[in-house]
């Protein structure tokens, strides 16, 4: 790994992105020692430059950041460093540097969870698909899951693409208000799913 480290008087920024969810947890700064101790104990340390000496993240708090990978820039001056944190990351109890929850996303359907819990709470059934299906209670959401799968299963076997990702959106839709009625979100089946990962 080419780090210019001299260029940068000695010490370079290292960005600290949890391996799973992708968040970025802190900013740090790391000098050939640090950086030669995070690879050698497999726990981020860095370079304080108000203590001015190395500092291993949670060698107090026991808050650690277990390495999984560094990576350099294209300049070869800034390091990206995926780690999986034990415990919150800031110093103020946070979960980040940034007062953020360290939760996994997944960018659109995350959003559309939060439509779908939004539309729940709101339950004005008579405006909202959502909350009309809630009020018909479990049964009826299940039963709505179960045609919307029967009508996967027939567009996948005929050669209309559109209608096959129409009814596979429908699906999925129906899913994440049944995981929601259940009491889950799509994180509690990524779960389950990581577990079976061999």
């Amino acid at each position: 790994m080419e780090i210019d480290i001299k260029s940068a008087h000695g010490l370079i920024p290292a960005i600290i992105q949890d391996s799973e969810t992708k968040n970025v947890l802190m900013l740090g700064y790391m000098n050939e020692e640090s950086l030669q101790k995070t690879i050698e104990t497999q726990k981020v340390t860095f370079f304080s430059r108000s203590k001015q000496r190395l500092w291993t993240k949670g060698e107090e708090s026991g808050n650690f950041l277990n390495l999984v990978s560094i990576k350099n820039d294209c300049d070869g001056d800034t390091l990206l460093i995926q780690a999986k944190p034990v415990g919150p990351t800031c110093h103020t109890g946070a979960d980040t540097c940034w007062q953020e929850p360290n939760d996994a996303n997944y960018g659109f359907i995350s959003q559309l969870e939060n439509t779908i819990k939004t539309r729940r709470e709101n339950a004005d059934s008579e405006k909202s698909y959502v909350a009309s299906l809630f009020e018909k209670g479990i049964n009826k959401i299940a039963q709505k899951v179960g045609e919307e799968a029967v009508e996967v299963v027939i567009e996948a076997k005929d050669d209309n693409d559109d209608l096959f990702l129409s009814e596979s959106a429908d699906l999925l839709f129906h899913y994440l208000i049944l995981l929601q009625a259940k009491g889950f979100q799509l994180n509690d089946v990524v779960e389950v799913l990581k577990k079976r990962q061999k």
